[in-house]
């Protein structure tokens, strides 16, 4: 759960941007696509050409989402005609969609080819230069953040990192400025992958600091266990363990127990020599939730 989350999802518009021409917040749920691409087809009725275009992009999202890059990448060259005279929101968009088609986190452990990295890095930085030109600046961070999949290299992924964070921090549109605690996120990640542990640091507490601000106790567990972990990189180790004791308790809590906070506990029991709690909490990681 935890070390999976890290990495943003798309964030909708909101109020203080150019006009955006649909809300697709409420139509979607990335964990059930078919249901999005239902809700996606029921809103194409009586909608604009341009609202249309862009429902037909996130359509073609819900089938990458499925892994089914070749429909999605059909329904996106269907487009092509049309996307010349269409808004840049439209155009940003298509982009944005064919590039998640070639790099994305969908594509799971399997790296894309040179080819496939290539196109979606056209595609991602084609995204970005038109958001960015149009002010539409939730999507200009977007088109950035997915640089991070096709640059996996822990610099190349702090850049693109750091580079959304400042569009974010300099953006006065709300929905922009929500990237900011996923973005601190990555960078976090990033940092401690290059072994900057004290950096890291800093950035997971802000980010536990804004996700607080949300009140999603989920996202909230999560920015601390990455604090967590990170102490236990900087051999804090007692700091370390306090915390995923706590997160324990609120797992249990909320019914959702985690294997990555008992095996963050197996390995601070294992430093500080504790054997015996340290198999107890080895036979948890194991053990599959109910």
């Amino acid at each position: 759960m935890f070390l999976k989350t890290f990495l943003a999802l798309v964030l909708t518009a909101s109020i203080g941007m150019p006009a955006m021409a649909i809300d697709l917040a409420p139509l979607w749920d990335f964990n059930q696509p078919e249901l999005s691409e239902q809700r996606f087809q029921n809103a194409m009725l009586g909608a604009t050409t341009d609202d249309q275009l862009i429902l037909k992009t996130q359509i073609a999202r819900t089938h990458g989402l499925r892994r089914d890059f070749a429909k999605a990448q059909d329904i996106l060259r269907s487009m092509e005609a049309q996307i010349t005279k269409a808004s840049a929101e439209v155009r940003v968009r298509h982009a944005l969609e064919w590039g998640r088609t070639l790099a994305s986190a969908t594509h799971g452990a399997t790296p894309p080819n040179a080819a496939a990295l290539d196109g979606a890095r056209t595609a991602y930085m084609k995204a970005y230069s038109l958001a960015k030109a149009e002010q539409l600046d939730t999507l200009a961070i977007d088109a950035l953040h997915m640089l991070a999949f096709v640059d996996t290299a822990p610099a190349d992924q702090l850049k693109w990192g750091q580079e959304a964070l400042a569009v974010a921090l300099a953006s006065r549109q709300s929905a922009a400025r929500k990237w900011e605690a996923s973005l601190r996120n990555n960078i976090g990640m990033a940092l401690h992958q290059l072994g900057r542990f004290e950096e890291a640091l800093t950035e997971f507490k802000q980010a536990v600091v804004l996700r607080e601000a949300t009140g999603n106790a989920q996202s909230i567990r999560v920015a601390h266990w990455m604090v967590a972990w990170t102490l236990r990189a900087l051999q804090r180790v007692d700091e370390a363990l306090a915390k995923q004791l706590w997160l324990e308790r609120e797992c249990a809590a909320a019914g959702a127990p985690d294997h990555y906070v008992y095996e963050e506990l197996e390995h601070l029991y294992r430093i500080k020599g504790d054997t015996h709690k340290a198999e107890h909490y080895a036979q948890l990681k194991t053990t599959p939730a109910k």
